[in-house]
Parts: structure tokens; C-alpha cells; sequence
């Protein structure tokens, strides 16, 4: 049996952990399903090849075909529509011929853009400082949406402080996250 994610709120230094997680099992430390976990590793070589980093797959299905949304990232200068394009045919043809994907499919492909989602603790580190919303898999403390400001990474856990309450998140527990824009 795996470990249970464990959900911490701290307030003078006194932890408090979550009985509310019934049974999840959290490792390895990602956000991603398998399937999801197997087609970042077939696409992100081909991301990198074009100069580009894969930020994030999102698929799901939707009506009688599936999407998969892939998010990718170039620095400096951000994406381009040819990078989009690039990228597009490229990981087309591998998913064409990988057969990973049952049926029709919906490629799209896209840059995370100024509210982008997160989803490895690296992307979590590299805006540390920044607001954020996220969305847990399961209710903590009675909720499931948070927002604060990112203040650190502690080992596998996302640290967000909402007001005066700080929060340890652990990766592996957080369904959906983004940055939320700021501007003066």
C-alpha cells in the first residue's frame, strides 16, 4: 500500500494532518495519471528537439472523440505560431504511429500562457513569489480551492500562504493548479 498524501496547516509552528483522504495513494509524486505520464515521455523528446519545452498534457474525452491539449514553452521570446505548428505535426505523426491514442482524436496545441497551469514542482519553484489557485483532488480542512501565494517547495510539497495560514500541499494531491496574472 502506498503512502497517503498528508495535508499540513501550520500557524505557530503546530501541524495539524488531514484524516480526509481515505485510501489515496500518493507516489510517485505527480499530478499525472499513467496514461498521461507515458505520453509526456514519448512527446517531450520531440518538444525538445524543436527548441521547445513540454509544459503540460492535459487530455480528456468530449463528446465521442478525445483531446489531448499539449502546452509547450520556449525561452526566450515565448511561443510562436510555427512553433505550435511544428510541434503539432511532429507529435501528430508520433502519436500516429505510437497508437497510444484509441479512435479520433483532437490535437491541439498550445502555450500556457500569462495564467499558465503548473504541474511538476519545477514549474511550482520557477514562480515561487507568484499567486496561485489550486484545486485539490479531495476536500482538506472542508474545502478544495485554494488561493494564495506561493512561498516555497518543502520536499514533495507545495507551500501556499493564504493570509496568515500556510498550507503544505503535496503534489500528488493537487488536481488542478495555475498561476493567476498580476498587474499593476
Amino acid at each position: 500500500m502506498g503512502l497517503w498524501p498528508i495535508f499540513y496547516f501550520r500557524e505557530n509552528l503546530i501541524e495539524f494532518g488531514s484524516t480526509e483522504l481515505h485510501g489515496m495513494e500518493c507516489g510517485p509524486v505527480t499530478q499525472m495519471n499513467p496514461k498521461t505520464q507515458q505520453l509526456w515521455q514519448l512527446i517531450e523528446p520531440a518538444v525538445q528537439a524543436l527548441g521547445c519545452e513540454l509544459w503540460g498534457i492535459e487530455d480528456g474525452v468530449h463528446s465521442k472523440s478525445a483531446r489531448l491539449r499539449i502546452y509547450i514553452d520556449r525561452q526566450p521570446g515565448g511561443v510562436t505560431i510555427e512553433d505550435c505548428e511544428r510541434v503539432s505535426r511532429q507529435v501528430g505523426a508520433l502519436l500516429d504511429v505510437s497508437e497510444m491514442i484509441d479512435g479520433q482524436y483532437h490535437l491541439e496545441i498550445s502555450s500556457p500562457g500569462l495564467d499558465r497551469p503548473l504541474y511538476t514542482l519545477e514549474q511550482y519553484r520557477r514562480f515561487i513569489g507568484s499567486r496561485v489557485k489550486i484545486r485539490l483532488r479531495t476536500l482538506f480542512e472542508g474545502r478544495r480551492n485554494f488561493d494564495g501565494r506561493l512561498t516555497g517547495i518543502e520536499g514533495e510539497d507545495v507551500v501556499l500562504m493564504m493570509g496568515e495560514h500556510e498550507y503544505l500541499l503535496p503534489l500528488c494531491a493537487i488536481d488542478k493548479a495555475h498561476i493567476v496574472p498580476e498587474f499593476d
